[in-house]
């Protein structure tokens, strides 16, 4: 038995035994030649979805270019701030967050603010009981131990000090804020002695002592917020030795790091975007493609619309904005530029490629010297360059309508396959069908005239007979 198989329902099984043909292979045979077409139309679709998948690839790369070169354009980029330094952060450090007053400031820290304490033995109440705390009742359990009382001070947000455990009988509390607090701190009520303070161990809450320029102050909190306006200092160690600390509070500027990051970042990525449009348009097709990979390589060579789309994104690298001055008018006013040439003015493959270079203290010089020019010209690259991308990515694109458009006829492939295959399956059956029935046409022809030999054969065994016994009585006569 033969198993010829269907592409649209389960194999069909016949004889061919009868004939002796093998008519399995004869009708793969036919059918072969039937089935080229649907071959050449899935290898179109293959190739199809491998250019659409590319197509889909450099849209994503190109629209976060666009995004990228939108930020260059962001009033936030340029947006002045001011930055505040200390020379020795660990004793003082510097923040603001606000307009502060411009210039260098000397701080000498003689005292720092600190809480008042109080140090006593506990001992655990064998009855449940209760003290108070600066007025504050604080219930204590039966058997309590000192944690047990630490942790319901510290989780009680009404207390008026914190506890810390030394040890088993040993509690300390120190009033939540700093500050100076005279001799009348931390008053504690304690009936049953669960809580006796330890002589001699007390320590009043003292300010923060300090100088600015000369001048001194004193604050509760080791936080100053009005010392130097606009600024926030922390006084965090003593300036006895070593010196006064000083603080540095800049005019209102751009962030230059900032923008050079922001102008590195988009070079780099349209760098890798260019990178791979030329790939994309210099990998050759293979001569006799097998398989998807091959099927789906090189399906952009040269393509005609993004070598395009590669020269007007290279021009608009040098072109110069509408109305601005020489000086400030591309990108290679700041810096940006294809790189020098190799060797004996021999460009380099990035150079040819169109690929870009920054020079970051050209650019950290024009924001410098020209911060106002640098944005303005920033501004219109970033609103031109967006319109050429987004020309191409965003709805109704070149890109955007090249990819519909291979979806479209990979779905109207994908379909009339479907259809051929059905009629190639229908044509298959049919055969098989016409092929059974010949098997038993010549079988039963086969079985005929297997009779008729025996017949033929019997009637002259018989008429010999019938010859040889008429002799023989002849011959007696």
């Amino acid at each position: 038995m033969t198993a010829i198989g269907s592409t649209a329902s389960a194999p069909i099984n016949f004889s061919g035994l009868a004939s002796g043909l093998n008519t399995g292979e004869i009708i793969q045979a036919l059918l072969g030649v039937e089935r080229e077409p649907i071959t050449r139309l899935s290898d179109e679709q293959t190739t199809l979805e491998g250019q659409r998948t590319e197509l889909q690839s450099l849209q994503s790369n190109l629209t976060q270019l666009g995004f990228d070169a939108q930020e260059l354009g962001s009033p936030t980029l340029f947006k002045s701030s001011q930055s505040v330094t200390s020379s020795e952060p660990d004793r003082v450090s510097a923040t603001t967050s606000a307009g502060a007053a411009v210039g260098g400031y000397e701080v000498e820290v003689t005292q720092l603010a600190n809480s008042g304490q109080r140090t006593f033995t506990f001992k655990s109440p064998t009855a449940a009981e209760k003290l108070t705390i600066d007025g504050h009742e604080i219930e204590v359990a039966a058997g309590a131990t000192v944690q047990d009382l630490v942790d319901d001070i510290n989780a009680d947000s009404s207390a008026t000090v914190y506890a810390a455990a030394l040890g088993e009988g040993s509690v300390v509390l120190s009033t939540r804020e700093t500050g100076a607090t005279g001799a009348g701190f931390i008053a504690v009520s304690d009936p049953g002695e669960t809580l006796v303070e330890q002589a001699g161990l007390a320590k009043e809450g003292r300010n923060a002592e300090y100088k600015i320029d000369g001048v001194a102050g004193s604050s509760a909190s080791n936080k100053l917020t009005g010392a130097i306006p606009g600024v926030t200092l922390e006084l965090k160690a003593l300036t006895t030795t070593g010196g006064p600390v000083t603080v540095d509070v800049q005019p209102p500027a751009a962030n230059v790091s900032a923008i050079v990051s922001q102008v590195q970042s988009f070079v780099n990525l349209y760098n890798s975007t260019v990178a791979s449009i030329n790939t994309q348009l210099t990998t050759k097709p293979p001569t006799s493609p097998g398989g998807t990979s091959e099927l789906q390589s090189g399906t952009l060579f040269g393509d005609f619309e993004l070598t395009g789309l590669l020269n007007a994104m290279r021009q608009a690298m040098y072109e110069p904005g509408k109305e601005l001055p020489a000086a400030m008018s591309s990108l290679a006013d700041i810096g940006i530029s294809t790189g020098a040439p190799t060797g004996k003015a021999t460009p380099s493959q990035s150079a040819i490629e169109g690929q870009l270079t920054l020079n970051t203290a050209e650019l950290e010089n024009a924001i410098t010297t020209n911060q106002a020019g640098v944005e303005k010209m920033l501004q219109g690259f970033s609103k031109s360059f967006y319109a050429l991308v987004n020309s191409n990515t965003g709805p109704g694109g070149t890109l955007e309508a090249r990819i519909s458009g291979d979806s479209e006829q990979v779905t109207q492939l994908g379909a009339k396959i479907t259809a051929m295959n059905e009629n190639l399956a229908v044509r298959q059956q049919a055969l098989e069908t016409e092929f059974e029935a010949m098997e038993k046409v010549v079988a039963q022809n086969k079985s005929t005239s297997a009779r008729l030999s025996e017949q033929l054969t019997s009637m002259l065994a018989g008429e010999a007979s019938s010859g040889s016994s008429s002799s023989s009585s002849s011959s007696g006569g």
